[in-house]
C-alpha cells in the first residue's frame, strides 16, 4: 500500500441537504433518455427512429469518429421523441419505457476465461465502453488505444456527494468483477484511492487485483484527477483511462448477468431538498420522477444532475446524467440584495476569504442558494485559487491562456492534467466571479481540435 498523501489545500462547502443512508422509494420512470450530451467531443449518429421498439441494451445511437462505440438504451420500449437543438444538434433521445422490461441477452461470462479483445468487444457491443473516460481531454476512451493506467477514486468529496459505503453496499461482487475484467485493458494495472477518514470502512479497501493508494485532505481530494497529479502526472503523448464506482458496478453485472443493468442508488440533496435520501433509479430518468422532494414550488428551485459544483442544469423535465448518481435541488438566486457588499454581518451567509464572520462556526451548515452575490469583473492577481487547488500548476496563468487561445501556454501550465472538476472550487471562491469551469472547457475543446 501506498503512504499516505496528505492534501493541505481545498475547502469542503458547508451546504445543507446531505442525504440520509435511507432509500425512500423505487423509481420506475415513464421516459428515460440518452443524451450524447453527456460525452466530451461525441459526434453522434443516429440509430434508431420515432416509434421504435428497443430492448434495455438495444443501440440507439453511434459514435461517427468510432462506430464500434454504442450507445444502448436503459430501459425497453418505444421511441417516444428525438429533441433536436440548434443547427439539429441531436440533444435527447426520450424512450417510453414498458411496464415490464426485457432485457438484451448478452450472455453472462466468466471474466478469467476471457481475452483482453474479449472483454472489449462486450464492452462495445452492450454500450457500456463510454463508462472509461481518456485523460487528457477527459473524452470516452479510444478503443485501439492502450492506456498508461487505469484510475478509479473510490470515494468523492464533491458536495453532498452520495456515500460508496451505501450506495454500493450491495454491488462489491460486480465492482470484483469489473475489476478483474479491466485489468486486462492496461499494463500499468489498477489503481485505487481510498480516503485516510474511512479506510477501514470502506468495502472498496478488500478488492484485490489492484493498487491501493491512501488519500486525506478536502475537497477536491477525491478527485481522480488530482489524484493521478499525485501518482503519475500526465505528460504530454500519454493518456490514462478513469471508471467510477458506479460504472463498474454496471460493468460487473454485465458479466455476470448478461444484461445491460444501468440502475443505481441515487442521492436527491440540497438545501431546498425535503427530508433528502436516495431512491433506488436508473440513469437518464426524468427529474420529475423526484419532484415530492421539493420544498418550495418547482419553478423557483434548480435541478442538478450532479453536484453544485460541477453538475449539470437540467431543469425541472430534464433528465440524469449517464455518470451521475446525485441530485441537487437549489434554490435560484435570483434575488437583488441592496448595498449588500456594506454589510458584514450576515449569519446566514458562509466566506471562505472571511469577509464574514462564518469562519467562527466551523461546523454550521448554510441553505445556499445560486446567487453570485455580484457580477464578473477582470481578474483580480491573488493566491486565492493557490489555496484550494492541491496541484503544483498555476491556475490564474493555465486560464488566461485558454482565453488566448495559446496552445504552447496552456501546455505548459498543465492543460492535459486538468478537467473542469478540478478547477471548480477555483471558480466557487474567485473574488472576479469569473466561469473558470466554461473557459477552460474551451481550452480543452481548442486542444481537441488543433491537436487532433
Amino acid at each position: 500500500m501506498s503512504n499516505n498523501i496528505d492534501l493541505k489545500r481545498g475547502l469542503d462547502i458547508p451546504i445543507s441537504g446531505t442525504a440520509v443512508q435511507k432509500t425512500k422509494k423505487v423509481i420506475k420512470p415513464d421516459v428515460v433518455a440518452v443524451k450524447p450530451t453527456d460525452f466530451r467531443g461525441l459526434l453522434p449518429r443516429l440509430l434508431v427512429r420515432e416509434g421504435d421498439k428497443v430492448l434495455a441494451g438495444s443501440p440507439v445511437l453511434a459514435d461517427k469518429k468510432s462506430p464500434e462505440v454504442l450507445f444502448t438504451s436503459p430501459v425497453s420500449g418505444t421511441v417516444a421523441e428525438i429533441v433536436r437543438g440548434e443547427k439539429r444538434k441531436l440533444l435527447e433521445v426520450r424512450i417510453k419505457a414498458d411496464e415490464t422490461q426485457e432485457y438484451v441477452d448478452f450472455g453472462a461470462k466468466k471474466v478469467s476465461a476471457l481475452s483482453a479483445d474479449e472483454i472489449k468487444d462486450a464492452l462495445l457491443k452492450s454500450g457500456l465502453w463510454p463508462a472509461f473516460i481518456q485523460r487528457p481531454y477527459g473524452i470516452i476512451a479510444d478503443p485501439q488505444a492502450r492506456p498508461k493506467a487505469i484510475f478509479i477514486s473510490a470515494f468523492s468529496t464533491a458536495p453532498l456527494a452520495a456515500s460508496p459505503e451505501y450506495a454500493f453496499r450491495d454491488e462489491m461482487d460486480n465492482i470484483q468483477t469489473a475489476v478483474n475484467a479491466i485489468t486486462k485493458l492496461t499494463d500499468g494495472g489498477v489503481h485505487v484511492s481510498l480516503n485516510s477518514a474511512n479506510y477501514s470502512g470502506s468495502p472498496f479497501h478488500k478488492l484485490e487485483n489492484v493498487t491501493f493508494h491512501v488519500f486525506s485532505g478536502k475537497h477536491p481530494a477525491g478527485n481522480v484527477g488530482v489524484q493521478i497529479h499525485h501518482l503519475s502526472p500526465i505528460q504530454k503523448g500519454e493518456t490514462v483511462w478513469t471508471v467510477s464506482p458506479l460504472m463498474l458496478a454496471a460493468i460487473g453485472k454485465l458479466f455476470n448477468t448478461g444484461h445491460y443493468d444501468m440502475s443505481r442508488q441515487i442521492a436527491v440533496t440540497g438545501p431546498d431538498a425535503e427530508d433528502p435520501s436516495y431512491v433506488q433509479g436508473i440513469a437518464g430518468m426524468q427529474m420529475d420522477c423526484i419532484a415530492d422532494f421539493c420544498k418550495g414550488p418547482e419553478s423557483e428551485v434548480r435541478f442538478v444532475s450532479g453536484d453544485v459544483l460541477t453538475g449539470t442544469n437540467v431543469g425541472e423535465h430534464g433528465f440524469l446524467g449517464f455518470h451521475d448518481n446525485q441530485i441537487t435541488l437549489i434554490r435560484e438566486g435570483n434575488h437583488f440584495e441592496m448595498l449588500g457588499w456594506a454589510k458584514p454581518v450576515r449569519s446566514s451567509l458562509f466566506s471562505f476569504s472571511h469577509t464574514y464572520f462564518s469562519w467562527l462556526t466551523p461546523n454550521k451548515k448554510y441553505e445556499m442558494d445560486t446567487n453570485l452575490h455580484g457580477g464578473p469583473r477582470a481578474f483580480v492577481m491573488s493566491d486565492v485559487y493557490g489555496k484550494v487547488l492541491p496541484m503544483d500548476i498555476y491556475p490564474v496563468y493555465l486560464v488566461k491562456a485558454c482565453l488566448a487561445g495559446d496552445i504552447d501556454k496552456m501546455e505548459k501550465f498543465g492543460i492535459y492534467e486538468v478537467l473542469e472538476e478540478d478547477l471548480a472550487l477555483c471558480e466557487y471562491v474567485c473574488p472576479s466571479k469569473i466561469e473558470i469551469q466554461s473557459i477552460l472547457s474551451d481550452g480543452i475543446n481548442l486542444m481537441m481540435k488543433e491537436m487532433a
